[in-house]
């Protein structure tokens, strides 16, 4: 992949997440809650760690894992947009949680120390990742001996529902400028496992069937879509809310649950 081709596709991704940074806040962290519970249990964080959040987003990862950490302990919260760490900031600021320090970077080159970290975690946000050996090598780097890393990812359309909804909606909308990337990219966890199993990292999948509630299609469509929808134009929205519609609710509006098999990969650095 060309550098001008990554530099596009991450100039698309830190778009699309500052426009809907408070859309996230509002619609998202509460929802995803589950995943989140999930990620910090398997991480069995300590007094005094060093915790890295990987593409933070509001917040809400950091926030519980500042919890465990007691007063020497420290996470550092990275993410590609800056709308997303200012909304971060704001929350850590009203709960005054004062042991989460906030920078903006990218997996493929983390602005962290070399092996400074007892823990790794990722919610969601390893599937968007564009150069995934890149940052892997990454994650190595910044890993202490014994470090334990935990990302959680979608697996596929097929045992996902979500990102049935969201890949339905994306069908709408132009192709990313970088393939690969995307809610159940990582549907089949397998290359991924290699990748860290090469750098150091021996690495094991997990999985939990978790459940999200939406009380009708609208509140669905709203929380969900603009990952993959941001930028339609009216009319396309039309069609792709009418294309999701059929396929998500073949029985009418109402209300829905959502089931997702939710992968955690779990590993440790030798």
């Amino acid at each position: 992949m060309t550098e001008d081709r990554q530099q596009a596709g991450l100039e698309w991704q830190t778009g699309i997440w500052n426009r809907i940074s408070k859309l996230y806040e509002s619609e998202i962290d509460r929802r995803f809650e589950p995943v989140v519970k999930n990620v910090i249990a398997r991480a069995e964080i300590a007094a005094n760690m060093r915790v890295m959040d990987l593409g933070t987003g509001t917040g809400a990862v950091a926030e519980e894992a500042a919890k465990h950490l007691g007063d020497r302990g420290q996470v550092l919260a990275i993410d590609l947009s800056q709308e997303m760490l200012d909304v971060a900031s704001k929350r850590f600021a009203a709960k005054n949680i004062s042991n989460v320090e906030l920078k903006q970077g990218r997996a493929e080159d983390l602005p962290a120390e070399s092996k400074s970290f007892d823990r790794i975690l990722a919610s969601l946000s390893f599937m968007y990742v564009i150069d995934r050996a890149a940052a892997v090598r990454e994650l190595a780097r910044c890993l202490r001996p014994g470090g334990r890393l935990v990302l959680a990812v979608w697996g596929g359309a097929e045992n996902c529902d979500i990102v049935k909804f969201q890949q339905t909606a994306g069908e709408f909308a132009e192709a990313p400028p970088v393939p690969g990337v995307g809610p159940g990219a990582l549907a089949n966890p397998g290359p991924l496992l290699e990748l860290l199993a090469d750098n150091g990292i021996a690495a094991e999948v997990e999985t939990e069937t978790l459940e999200f509630e939406f009380s009708d299609f609208d509140s669905a469509w709203t929380a969900l879509a603009s990952v993959t929808t941001s930028q339609l134009s009216e009319s396309l929205q039309v069609d792709a809310k009418a294309a999701v519609l059929a396929t998500m609710y073949p029985d009418g509006d109402g209300p829905r649950v959502f089931r997702n098999l939710t992968q955690f990969v779990v590993g440790t650095l030798k």
